[in-house]
């Protein structure tokens, strides 16, 4: 190991501890006031610098890690949630969920193969990122699809550039729009890819537009079932197993739990989901740590102008529907 890798890796392990430590500040009451700094976007921008500036220290960490520790804390965050609230917001959104992942999908092709000529597993790739959960939906369908390792990079690294784009720019577009903590929940499950983006964006905007949000986008990451039956039948697949993101499924008994096994002390409600928004902190860290130079340079211009044309389709249409729908 040269020291150069050693100096960035002490530097990792020291921007991680600083963060850790003030987050944990916030249970000592006369140092509650140093964790407010410790916020979704700043966690993302600071694993953002550190990437670009001193490249991936521990990849593999990375990788495992955020993505452990997001299911975790979504899970968590289901103790601070009531069914019957969840289940309305859940309906509300539905409606246009159905009509925004099918509208997407065709949209995407169309964008991808005719007008900017990206290769078909591609353009499918990122359309399915898009209109559902972005990275899970893009892990499932792409084994069903048959592609390759090659075209799997790329829909990931657009998909996770935009994310990252996404957690700093919707809670600002949010506030200068005027949207309530309600609109503004239904918006970023809807038009923002990934779930850790969703969740972070909605935290970043206020507790209910968290909750929304949540609730909303697993519930659209349903939809990744589905998708993967239709792409097996479309494509003639070759039949893998489909996979199945688990964690919903615990999110939903979390929030049984805590409507009625829980009714009678809340606090232990509110500590397990406030340790989970505080695990969404720490996981917002290692996906900006995770992106690098190479990253962005597998993407290419056309699948990015894909992505950012797709994003676009879906954001625009899904505010309007919430405005005025």
């Amino acid at each position: 190991m040269t020291m150069l890798q050693q100096r960035n890796k002490t530097i990792y392990v020291g921007v991680l501890t600083v963060l850790a430590v003030c987050l944990l500040m916030d249970y000592v009451p006369v140092l509650s006031v140093m964790s407010h700094w410790v916020t979704p976007p700043v966690a993302l921008f600071l694993g953002l610098a550190f990437a670009l500036t001193c490249g991936q220290a521990y990849p593999k960490f990375n990788k495992k890690v955020s993505k452990y520790l997001l299911q975790y804390s979504v899970v968590g965050l289901g103790f601070g949630m009531n069914l019957h609230a969840s289940l309305a917001s859940g309906k509300e959104g539905m409606e246009f969920t159905i009509i925004s992942v099918v509208g997407t999908m065709l949209v995407g092709m169309f964008i991808g193969r005719k007008l900017l000529h990206v290769g078909r597993d591609t353009s499918y790739l990122i359309s399915s990122g898009t209109a559902i959960c972005g990275g899970s939906a893009i892990a499932a369908v792409g084994p069903v699809l048959k592609a390759k390792d090659s075209e799997m990079s790329v829909a990931l690294a657009t998909i996770f550039v935009l994310n990252a784009i996404a957690l700093f720019i919707f809670p600002v577009m949010g506030h200068a729009l005027g949207l309530d903590q309600q609109q503004f929940g239904t918006w970023a499950a809807i038009a923002i890819h990934d779930t850790s983006s969703v969740v972070g964006a909605g935290a970043a905007y206020g507790e209910e537009a968290l909750k929304v949000a949540t609730t909303i986008k697993l519930t659209r990451a349903l939809w990744i079932i589905p998708l993967a039956l239709v792409t097996s039948v479309i494509f003639k697949g070759s039949g893998k197993k489909i996979t199945i993101p688990w964690f919903i499924l615990f999110f939903i008994v979390a929030i049984v739990l805590n409507t009625y096994a829980l009714d009678g002390v809340p606090q232990l409600g509110a500590f397990v989901s406030g340790l989970a928004r505080k695990g969404l902190i720490i996981t917002m860290f290692f996906i900006g740590a995770s992106l690098s130079r190479d990253v962005l340079k597998q993407v290419g211009l056309k699948p990015m102008f894909l992505g950012v044309a797709l994003w676009v389709v879906i954001s625009v249409s899904s505010l309007a529907y919430i405005l005025w729908g």
